[in-house]
């Protein structure tokens, strides 16, 4: 993992339905290895993203902006880890991720995270709020032979103070490379035809949780999703 940690890279996302992935696994288990933190293979993810009361982090995503940020706080249960991260996607496709430790998580950027804030954006931390939980469960691989890493998430679960949702049958995986490099990964992803595309977990959240959020640019994203959720595409044999 220290060798992929790919803190700038580019990424591609991919959904496809649960009961596809050990099907997925078995033709590249000899590719890459998986992370494992305390004997577990499967490792969960708490995520509480900000905002500001607006949504303008959101509306730069719905609006394609190509120069945007995600501000989150992310407990690692299995490692007993928080971070305050921020994530920047550049107008060049790539995504640098900068983070700092934190001893908990609060609904409030402050210390060491509002120092990281205001280094690293214009953003000022008394503007910002926290919106959503993202929790998921997920499985990490490292390819053996070049510098790439492969998240697969499950069991996405969303909730805020009023309300909750969760999405079944769904994995997201993503590719996350420095530069193009062979990928077993991509290559059954093309093999299968299943094509690139999703959004941001964040977003996806925003959409489940607050019914009249504008999201009409996400709406072929939406339906890719829709359609594999209700299993619209083959199944692989």
């Amino acid at each position: 993992m220290d060798n992929v940690a790919l803190m700038n890279r580019t990424d591609k996302k991919f959904v496809f339905r649960h009961v596809d992935l050990l099907a997925f696994l078995k033709q590249i288990k000899n590719d890459y290895r998986v992370l494992e933190v305390n004997k577990k293979r499967i490792s969960k993810y708490e995520t509480l993203y900000y905002d500001t009361i607006g949504f303008d982090l959101y509306h730069a995503h719905q609006r394609g902006k190509p120069s945007r940020y995600k501000i989150r706080s992310r407990r690692y249960v299995e490692s007993d880890l928080n971070f305050f991260e921020i994530k920047f996607k550049t107008n060049k496709g790539r995504t640098i991720k900068n983070r700092v430790k934190q001893s908990f998580i609060s609904g409030i950027i402050d210390q060491e995270a509002e120092v990281l804030l205001k280094s690293k954006t214009s953003l000022f931390p008394e503007k910002l709020e926290a919106k959503l939980w993202t929790n998921f469960s997920r499985v990490t691989l490292v390819n053996k032979n070049s510098p790439e890493r492969v998240t697969i998430d499950i069991d996405l679960k969303f909730k805020n103070e009023l309300s909750d949702a969760s999405v079944s049958n769904l994995i997201i995986a993503e590719v996350k490379q420095d530069s193009s490099v062979h990928s077993p990964f991509l290559n059954l992803m093309k093999k299968y035809h299943v094509r690139e595309g999703s959004m941001s977990k964040y977003c996806y959240g925003v959409i489940n949780l607050f019914n009249r959020i504008k999201h009409n640019s996400f709406k072929p994203n939406l339906i890719l999703i829709k359609k594999t959720l209700y299993g619209t595409f083959a199944t692989v044999k």
